[in-house]
């Protein structure tokens, strides 16, 4: 075998050794694999138009779909909140896709229980597992703070964890006056972006509820749930001290996935602070920057008296101006001086790359806010959003992205696709090809099936590092997003023109 102490080699080299292509070859065999050309003829009709229609013509199966359940959205949000342990009501596979997401996203340690059902409590019912559970996260993990949230499992058999809590506090778990918010986040219907409303509201619910709003004139603002938290949450809270903004941001996890390395481990790290989140009740008005993460919170909000309103993922010139003046207008702070210099840089930016980005052909899927703003970005710089697919979009998302198309010239022949996933997206890059795609890691399979370069900007993303400790918000963020999209334009013109005496007549040193 090739492996020997002196040279070890990963898998990447390893399987091309001989002995492993043999391996691999007696292995096709013994599964009775069909002919490699069979395998390509089929492959090649599965990008047809032919099988297109087919493909979209489906109603009872998703192919990778580009969502996921409720309760990782619910686990998401709990971690904003100061020292709180998120106590998932299901079975403890389930919790390990939660945790292992966000890890993998974050490169941080994601914490989360279980209470950890098994058959005879599908059968029975789970309350001994949260009498169980609460006391074991109350006694190990000393948390200021438990939010409880549901899988499938409970919600089938219909475990009520409101009276379920009730009983572990007669029981001794945890104290009668300790803070257990809960939110049923059933996995069969919505996505994360639904199981984050949930447990945001019932957060809310657990401390605002019976309360009388004093109002004091400051601002509560909801990120929704966002790969690029860190580097985005801290951007915001940048430019609101910039404006002189008194604000709560409810859900802050950008310290959580973002601790330091030295010396010290830290469970718990930042956060909304308890009695911040208790006395947001008296903020004269609550911005969401992602409509379709908060729904039913800002309709709680708004039975406070509290003004509301929700954004689209505030990326780009237009997204962040829509921004800065909803915060204005909600606040009555002018946008100062600075940020408006800001905002020139990024149009002087994007003015001395336009003759690169018009022109450009996308195809962008992801969660429907993040769509929306990154189409409008793309539009600003002259580029054509051809493809634009949310799973968890609806036909409201549609026709408001539809509404966006046609407010520029760029948007001529653009199309909202809400409800579809990775393998419609697939049918639409093999037929309508464009010149870049846009979402996360998995869209490396459509790249590799498509030849479509693919540019790494939602969550998740776990085959690059460190992408969400910056900003993708605010003017700033702007930056880096068109720096993001030339880079991959220059890399793929330079591959393209890299062979001597071939293709290098146009391997330029400037551009």
């Amino acid at each position: 075998m090739p492996q020997s102490a002196d040279k070890i080699l990963d898998h990447a080299p390893l399987f091309r050794e001989p002995e492993y292509k043999e391996m691999l070859a007696r292995k096709a065999e013994f599964e009775n694999m069909p002919p490699a050309e069979q395998v390509t003829q089929i492959a090649d009709w599965t990008k047809s138009w032919d099988y297109r229609e087919k493909n979209f013509a489906r109603e009872a199966l998703s192919v990778n779909p580009a969502k996921a359940c409720q309760p990782l959205g619910a686990v998401f949000v709990a971690s904003g909140f100061e020292r709180t342990m998120s106590f998932v009501h299901g079975s403890q596979g389930c919790v390990a896709y939660y945790r292992s997401h966000l890890s993998r996203h974050f490169k941080e340690p994601s914490s989360a229980v279980s209470s950890s059902m098994t058959e005879d409590a599908a059968v029975f019912g789970g309350l001994n597992n949260m009498v169980d559970g609460l006391a074991n996260t109350y006694q190990l993990y000393a948390p200021k703070m438990i939010a409880v949230s549901t899988t499938c499992m409970a919600e089938v058999i219909g475990d009520d964890l409101n009276a379920f809590i009730s009983t572990a506090k007669e029981k001794g778990s945890v104290p009668a006056d300790y803070d257990v918010p809960f939110a049923h986040t059933p996995a069969f219907v919505g996505s994360h972006v639904t199981g984050y409303d949930n447990m945001l509201k019932g957060i809310l619910e657990h401390f605002w509820k019976g309360a009388t709003a004093k109002p004091d004139g400051s601002l509560n603002i909801i990120p929704g749930f966002d790969g690029f938290a860190v580097g985005n949450n801290r951007e915001l809270k940048r430019m609101l001290d910039m404006m002189g903004v008194d604000y709560t941001i409810l859900s802050d996890v950008s310290d959580q996935f973002d601790t330091p390395s030295d010396g010290e481990f830290r469970m718990y790290d930042g956060g909304t602070p308890i009695e911040a989140t208790r006395n947001a009740v008296n903020a004269a008005a609550t911005l969401s920057l992602q409509e379709y993460c908060t729904p039913k919170t800002l309709e709680y909000a708004a039975s406070f008296g509290q003004k509301t309103k929700a954004l689209h993922y505030p990326i780009g010139v237009g997204g962040t101006d829509e921004l800065l003046a909803s915060i204005s207008e909600l606040t009555g702070k002018p946008v100062p001086e600075a940020l408006e210099l800001e905002r020139g840089r990024l149009v002087d930016a994007l003015a001395d790359s336009q003759s690169w980005l018009h022109g450009k052909t996308y195809a962008i899927y992801g969660d429907p806010d993040f769509v929306y703003g990154m189409a409008r970005f793309v539009l600003e710089t002259g580029g054509e959003p051809r493809h634009c697919l949310a799973t968890n979009g609806s036909k409201v998302w549609e026709a408001q992205m539809q509404a966006l198309f046609d407010s520029s010239p760029f948007g001529a022949g653009c199309k909202a696709w809400g409800g579809r996933d990775l393998w419609h997206m697939r049918s639409l890059l093999a037929t309508e090809k464009v010149d870049l795609l846009i979402g996360n890691s998995y869209g490396k399979y459509l790249e590799r099936d498509t030849k479509t370069p693919l540019i790494r900007l939602m969550f998740p993303i776990f085959d690059r590092h460190h992408h969400h400790r910056f900003p993708v918000w605010g003017y700033q963020g702007g930056l880096r997003v068109l720096v993001t999209l030339l880079d991959k334009i220059f890399d793929c013109l330079d591959q393209d023109t890299i062979e001597p005496g071939v293709t290098d007549y146009s391997f330029d040193l400037t551009r």
